[in-house]
Formats: C-alpha cells, sequence, structure tokens
C-alpha cells in the first residue's frame, strides 16, 4: 500500500545535509509499520515524502501503486489521515467541527457532517455529548482521539501519525494503545507511525523499522531486534532505552 523506493532527502544549499538516505520500504494494506530512531535520524522526514509535506530529493513514493509525485498535493493529503502529537485541534472550532473538518472541505452538507462526526466520535470511544465542547475542555487523551477520529472523516486506507502519544502521561499513553490495537483491529487501516519510544513501537507495530543516519539499519519484529540485532548501534540503541 506504501512504497519507497530508494528515497532520499538533502538540505542546504549544496544538499550537503543527507536527512533520508536511499531509503527502500513496503508497508503492506492493513500493517502498522512503525519508524524510530534516535533526533535526526531521519523518521519524521521519511514519513512526511509519504503525503508530500516534504519533497524527495531523490527515489519515488507510491501510495496504492500511485506515484505520489503525479497527484495533486493537496488530493492527496486528503486521501491520506495525519496525526500529530496533541492532537492539533483548532482550538476555535467545537470537537465536532474539528473531526468533519475534512467532509466541510469537500462540500458536504450540515447534516451529513453530523452524522459522520458521531460515528467517529462513537469509533474511538468518545461519547456523543463532547460534540459541542471545544479542544480546550478536554483531557489530553480526549483531544488526542479526536485527533485520531478527524483523521479518519473520509476514510482514507493510509493514516500517517507522528508521535501521536509523545505528550501523555503514561497511563494515558497505556490506554490509548490498548484502544489503537482495538482500533485497528476494526478499520485495517495502513498505519505508518513515527515514535520515539521503542517499547512503544513494539506495542503498536507489525514491524519496526529503526534508522539511524538516515538510513534504516534494522527491520523487523520484536524478537529480531532482541535475539538478531544487525549491528553495535541496533544492541546499543535497545540497551539505552532499557526495552
Amino acid at each position: 500500500m506504501i512504497r519507497l523506493e530508494r528515497v532520499s532527502k538533502t538540505f542546504g544549499r549544496l544538499d550537503e545535509v543527507v536527512a533520508v538516505d536511499q531509503v527502500s520500504l513496503e508497508v503492506a494494506a492493513g500493517e502498522t509499520l512503525v519508524l524510530i530512531g534516535t533526533s535526526g535520524s531521519g523518521k519524521t522526514t521519511t514519513m512526511k515524502m509519504v503525503n508530500r509535506m516534504v519533497e524527495p530529493s531523490a527515489g519515488q513514493v507510491f501510495v496504492a501503486g500511485e506515484d505520489v509525485a503525479t497527484v495533486d498535493p493537496i488530493r492527496l493529503r486528503r486521501r491520506i489521515g495525519w496525526v500529530i502529537q496533541r492532537g492539533g485541534l483548532f482550538p476555535h472550532m467545537t470537537v465536532g467541527r474539528n473531526v468533519a473538518l475534512l467532509g466541510e472541505l469537500e462540500g458536504w452538507d450540515e447534516a451529513r457532517r453530523a452524522t459522520r462526526a458521531n460515528e467517529l466520535l462513537e469509533l474511538v470511544s468518545l461519547p456523543e455529548s463532547v460534540r459541542d465542547r471545544y479542544p480546550r475542555e478536554l483531557s489530553g487523551g480526549q483531544r488526542q482521539r479526536v485527533g485520531v477520529a478527524r483523521a479518519l472523516c473520509l476514510d482514507p486506507s493510509v493514516v500517517l501519525m507522528d508521535e501521536p502519544f509523545g505528550a501523555l502521561d503514561p497511563i494515558t499513553r497505556s490506554d490509548l494503545h490498548r484502544e489503537f490495537r482495538a482500533l485497528q483491529e476494526r478499520v485495517h487501516k495502513t498505519v505508518l507511525l513515527v515514535t520515539h519510544d521503542l517499547r512503544e513501537a513494539f506495542a503498536l507495530g507489525d514491524r519496526v523499522a529503526l534508522m539511524d543516519e538516515g538510513r534504516v539499519v534494522q527491520l523487523g519484529v520484536e524478537a529480531d531486534f532482541r535475539q538478531r540485532p544487525e549491528n553495535d548501534f541496533v544492541a546499543s540503541f535497545l540497551a539505552a532505552q532499557g526495552a
């Protein structure tokens, strides 16, 4: 569903800063692949090239078999759900309007938007009564659930998640991890998720890709990392995380 072929990204007038270096990855339909690494490893830049928030310097990115470089970026982004830390909600809009915002941009009438907002709030385990509240009236966990609901408004097949649970306390994070797994069993989205927390990566990902200096240094399931680390960096990263 998502395929990256030798994708690179450089910055600077002379392309002297290499953020992503010839990364090739595939995320199967319905799979959750987690990108993890230290700060500056290229994980977020890699994810942002999927919806063209960052344009690659080389290589190709495909979503559902289509080269994203050939797709209008606005249309592309409406086909791909986007979840960020703290939910990224618009504070002057009600929860219901935040959730159905993409439907509003697509020209849906008010009744259809209200119906969809109610469906999505139920999907993420929030009562319909929060629809008329504002983000400031919600807890951090509730705001994050609303952010997930908004990302699903147009029923995208692909969802990108940039450290979606990083700003939450440990108990709320644990609850949302459990809810995410249950939600994914229901909706079967193709998810590319970025985190800095290896335990979170193992908890949420069907597979995990560890990045270092713009490259994927190991890709696999938890047992691969624990039993067969590819090199000293992988072993030291696991040790440093205490995972």
